[in-house]
């Protein structure tokens, strides 16, 4: 979030998870009607033991429709209910994450 401020992009903890566990999934809007949406990267990125950094993935490799997003993040929310979402809005797409290497 802080770094969204320092950008000049507006972004939001739109649903708080639990403090101590929960997935975190990041929409980017694109003020299109599009977004990006960033997912948890699978635990094979991590090296062995315990990550200490969070590493994503976009869901999809090019923008969704809106809707389509809010339909995986509400069935993203029934799986688990721990679960966060941050939400920005930003023309360029820019999403501020360490993105998992391919």
């Amino acid at each position: 979030m802080r770094r969204c401020q320092t950008e000049g992009v507006f972004g939001a903890v739109r649903r708080r998870g639990a403090e101590e566990a929960g997935a975190v999934f990041v929409k980017v809007s694109l003020l299109d009607g599009n977004a990006m949406l960033y997912v948890p990267a699978p635990q094979t990125v991590y090296e062995d033991g315990r990550p200490v950094d969070r590493f994503f993935v976009p869901a999809a490799p090019q923008p969704l429709p809106e809707p389509a997003v809010e339909e995986r993040l509400t069935k993203e929310i029934r799986f688990d209910p721990d679960a966060w979402i941050v939400e920005t809005e930003d023309r360029a797409g820019r999403h501020f994450l360490e993105l998992a290497r391919a």
